[in-house]
């Protein structure tokens, strides 16, 4: 029974969880850097953040994203 689970795949692909770790990253990055006052560090982990964001984008349309996964099931 707990085989048929079907949780309408909620951000269980190699896209989001690529985007979620990036993501964690830069904010941790940017967290040591704001507590050392180094400001081009917070700014460029900030950018590293957003590129988190493209490289989900770009990972779900080339088909590791949710949709294409559970297409193949």
């Amino acid at each position: 029974m707990a085989d048929n689970h079907n949780d309408g795949g909620h951000g269980d692909s190699v896209a989001s969880w690529t985007a979620v770790i990036i993501i964690m990253i830069a904010f941790t990055i940017g967290t040591f850097a704001l507590w050392f006052n180094q400001p081009g560090v917070v700014v460029g982990s900030a950018v590293l953040a957003v590129l988190g964001v493209v490289a989900g984008i770009v990972l779900a349309r080339m088909g590791y994203g949710v949709k294409s996964q559970n297409n193949s099931h």
